[in-house]
């Protein structure tokens, strides 16, 4: 895979399922390295690198949701052509749900094999009314979200030379988001495991159930004690969870 925009944090690549894991706004690849190494050996997890962040910082970010869905599908199609037969699945959190969504359905679009299943995190369905929650604008707002949603990183807010290289991606991501229109779409075939922390302050589980409409397929919804940062507390059910859906997939298309 192209080491540009994908990383891999196990010593050696699983032969089975390829788990393509999307960030969350303002976050890098490196988000997953726990998830990565508590899966099991036989998937291949690689996390994607966004522009404008850790050994990508001297690329502009993207501020817009379908450039950087094109960006990837990109890659990703190359891949598919490279690798022809390879399942593979994408795990997306928060922003990066709705990156890995998007994705999905740009790939279905051009006629490319669709992944085994999706793995939302964090977020609710696209609103098909476009009535967008008021996201910040202004730097000290956007840093004032990030602080209420927590996570593991809010050390780097109170550091000023580590805020100066991450705050043009918190931007940039906040801007993407606020700029997403939803475009409409006939539910994808792919199946849905849609994860949420019980007291998520961004999206209720009732929220997050609304993906439910987003597939013709089998639906999972899976709730975990906690915020929206939830995985860093439950690597392993979390693990459990993808192991779960994509033995799922196996054990279907066996049958």
């Amino acid at each position: 895979m192209n080491s540009t925009w994908f990383r891999r944090f196990t010593k050696t690549a699983g032969r089975g399922t390829r788990l393509v894991c999307f960030p969350h706004a303002g976050g890098s690849a490196t988000a997953y390295v726990d998830l990565a190494r508590t899966l099991p050996a036989d998937f291949d997890v690689v996390s994607v690198q966004y522009p404008g962040r850790q050994d990508r910082y001297g690329d502009a970010p993207f501020t817009a949701i379908a450039p950087l869905v094109e960006a990837v599908a990109d890659e990703l199609a190359h891949d598919l052509a490279a690798d022809p037969g390879r399942p593979y699945a994408l795990f997306g959190h928060s922003m990066g749900a709705l990156v890995a969504f998007e994705t999905a359905r740009l790939l279905d679009r051009r006629g490319l094999p669709s992944p085994q299943r999706l793995f939302l995190s964090g977020r609710g369905a696209p609103d098909p009314l476009n009535r967008a929650r008021g996201l910040p604008e202004e730097d000290a707002d956007v840093l004032a979200e990030v602080r209420k949603l927590g996570g593991t990183d809010q050390s780097m807010l109170d550091d000023p030379d580590i805020l100066e290289i991450v705050l043009p991606a918190l931007r940039a991501d906040y801007r993407a988001l606020a700029t997403y229109r939803w475009g409409g779409g006939e539910p994808l075939a792919t199946p849905l495991t849609v994860l949420v922390g019980d007291s998520d302050p961004m999206v209720t589980v009732s929220e997050a159930g609304t993906w439910r409409e987003q597939t013709s397929g089998d639906f999972a919804l899976k709730v975990f004690a906690g915020g929206h940062f939830y995985i860093g507390d439950h690597v392993g059910e979390v693990a459990a969870a993808i192991t779960e859906g994509l033995l799922a997939g196996t054990t279907a298309a066996a049958a």
